[in-house]
């Protein structure tokens, strides 16, 4: 499984040959400056963890070019397939076998609408078996009990986690979020895009390292393969 950081909550994996991008906010992210060219991706499918703009900005277009299938939840589908675009839905506590791995659609506490203000379903998380490594990919949300569910089935080598507070659970929340998970190895992700949302990197890092957990802080581009 390869991992590739593209700012705020977007990230490309590799998994069994298949290309999959998470919330695409790319061409609109000032910190990209041009890192990434939305052309340029491949993608096979692209999961959208909930509506807001800086999830899913680029999803229309790079699923037009690529032919890639949107996995989100009924509404956001339903969206996407009106415009003519493939789609799988899905809902909380689904789960789906795709040609990467095993998906499931699990619990976030947060908003969901699109820019112009129509609903966009209840927002959700992801939890990915494929490759012998499976993944959380937590989306925006608050530091939830419900966390506490997704260690009884899945072994998670890795999970991505929001970091940057005010929006989302902030950098002790998502300690504890790790401990819920039971996972040591985490990716940050929903920081310094805004203002709102800047953070301390050598803080948050050192208070992982004091949590005996591992906070993998990425620049834009950079990957990793596990």
């Amino acid at each position: 499984m390869k991992i590739t950081f593209y700012g705020q909550n977007s990230f490309a994996l590799e998994i069994k040959g298949k290309h999959i991008i998470i919330d695409p906010f790319i061409s609109g992210n000032p910190l990209v400056d041009g890192k990434i060219d939305i052309n340029q991706l491949k993608a096979d499918y692209i999961l959208l963890t909930h509506a807001h703009q800086d999830h899913t900005l680029d999803a229309e277009a790079i699923a037009k070019n690529t032919g890639a299938t949107i996995v989100s939840n009924y509404e956001i589908a339903n969206h996407y397939e009106a415009k003519g675009i493939t789609v799988h839905p899905m809902n909380h506590g689904g789960n789906w076998e795709f040609d990467f791995g095993k998906v499931k659609y699990v619990n976030a506490i947060h908003t969901s609408s699109f820019p112009d203000g129509s609903y966009g379903g209840q927002p959700g998380g992801f939890v990915i078996e494929g490759e012998h490594k499976n993944i959380y990919i937590a989306g925006d949300t608050a530091l939830t009990m419900d966390m506490k569910l997704i260690p009884l089935q899945t072994n998670l080598d890795v999970a991505i986690l929001p970091i940057g507070d005010n929006f989302t659970m902030g950098i002790d929340d998502a300690i504890i979020a790790s401990n819920f998970i039971e996972c040591d190895k985490i990716i940050g992700c929903h920081y310094d895009t805004f203002g709102y949302i800047e953070i301390d990197h050598e803080e948050a890092k050192r208070k992982f390292y004091d949590a005996g957990k591992d906070l993998m802080l990425f620049e834009i581009g950079e990957s990793i393969e596990l």
